[in-house]
């Protein structure tokens, strides 16, 4: 089944019609026509899956936020700020890939918009491509670990695990990970400064009374919003899907009070919204149909035999699945790689032990590591789309690389320092 899928995925097939095709092949070849009963089944059970439907909510948050200009306005008090620090431009886009994420949660959509307003403006001060490129991808892959993050929505989903205690466990990793990011960034603008720039339009230059305007009018309302919709879940009082539903609400009312909205804005929102909705939980129910088949095969057995044989131990275990989510990256978007693997590992994990909400925290670094990882890295083709000519790909990917290493020193903190990951949901999920 797995080199079916690659295949047809290599051709150029989209991933949920490829999970389809070898999912009834396989269950036709197994099962002849009972087959369809095991299908439906599976593809139901994720078609009515409530927590799932946070993700539409989560996304028509973010579109409403980039579309009525408040994500270009938290660029500009971000560059007020951080503007004539070193490397002041890139800690603004980190900052705002940061803040985003935390608004948006969809990490294709934080990487395009922040790209669309940093590069113009970084390539003005003559930073160079590379630092450019670098930049843009690791604060747009920030939307996977900032909660709340549709990745952790969906994995909690599959894992049968609270949805809480997970986007607690992933909030001082993505904290340590935007600390490491801004001073990498930081040290580069003092060793390797941009060339100055005459008569550059500075906003940093600004009075500090109109700085701080700025913030009340554009951060504070924005803070607010994600501490409405993080605070709500983690206390308990509403569901995922429920905060995802105030967060849209509270998108449409930040638009309406900054003089953004109009019917058009809220169409072209709803549009994009059914368009990665739709892609999204189609993946699911396909993903969901091909693992239902994969294990009626007996292909939870075979995996758990190979482990068995093997002789791996908890640790070994480990090793083994992260490294198998890291490969499947290669090939698959991370979507796809949570589908299929966290039902496959789930049952192993729980059976050896292990803290779930840690393991979780480790499996969504390394999704977020293979998103950046080049050849076949998702955040240099959607930096690709947006770059200018003069950008190549060898510049994209050589600018990836230090932020890459930047998310392994973060994954091994987790690893010999599990109370990152498993100390805040104690503390504060019910």
């Amino acid at each position: 089944m797995f080199p079916a899928l690659f295949g047809l995925i290599l051709i150029g097939l989209p991933i949920a019609f490829s999970l389809t095709i070898v999912s009834v092949g396989a269950g036709l070849v197994a099962f002849g026509p009972a087959a369809f009963n095991q299908l439906y089944g599976s593809f139901y059970s994720a078609s009515t899956n409530f927590i799932l439907s946070a993700i539409p909510m989560f996304i028509l948050m973010g579109a409403l936020l980039e579309r009525s200009g408040i994500a270009e306005r938290l660029f500009r008090v971000m560059n007020m700020w951080l503007g004539r620090l070193p490397g002041g431009l890139a800690l603004a886009t980190i900052a705002m890939g940061a803040v985003f994420a935390a608004a948006a949660g969809v990490v294709g959509a934080v990487e395009v918009m922040i790209g669309m307003m940093a590069i113009p403006a970084m390539q003005k001060m003559r930073y160079s491509n590379t630092l450019i490129a670098g930049t843009i991808c690791a604060g747009g892959s920030l939307g996977t670990m900032i909660p709340p993050s549709v990745i952790a929505v969906m994995y909690a989903s599959l894992a049968q695990m609270s949805v809480g205690k997970l986007l607690a466990g992933m909030m001082l990793p993505g904290l340590i990970m935007v600390t490491l990011f801004l001073g990498y960034i930081a040290i580069q603008g003092m060793l390797n400064p941009p060339e100055p720039v005459a008569k550059a339009d500075v906003v940093a230059d600004l009075p500090l009374g109109e700085k701080l305007w700025a913030t009340a009018t554009t951060m504070l309302p924005v803070c607010a919003l994600i501490f409405a919709v993080l605070g709500s879940i983690l206390a308990g009082v509403a569901s995922p899907t429920e905060a995802a539903a105030v967060g849209a609400g509270g998108a449409l009312l930040l638009c309406v009070l900054n003089r953004r909205f109009s019917v058009p804005v809220l169409s072209e929102s709803l549009s994009i919204t059914v368009r990665i909705s739709a892609m999204i939980l189609l993946i699911v129910a396909a993903g969901t149909m091909f693992m239902g088949v994969f294990a009626a095969n007996g292909g939870a057995r075979l995996i758990r035999d190979v482990i068995e044989g093997a002789g791996l131990g908890p640790t070994g275990m480990m090793v083994f699945f992260l490294l198998v989510v890291f490969v499947l990256g290669f090939v698959l978007d991370w979507t796809a790689n949570v589908l299929i693997c966290v039902p496959l590992f789930s049952p192993f994990i729980r059976s050896a032990g292990i803290d779930p909400v840690w393991f979780a925290t480790l499996v969504i670094v390394v999704i977020q590591t293979g998103y950046l990882t080049p050849p076949m890295a998702s955040s240099i083709f959607y930096l690709k789309s947006i770059a200018p000519p003069d950008m190549t790909y060898g510049e994209m990917c050589r600018g990836v690389l230090p932020f890459i290493g930047l998310q392994v020193v973060t994954l091994l903190l987790i690893i010999f320092f599990p109370q990152l990951a498993t100390w805040l949901p104690e503390v504060i999920v019910n």
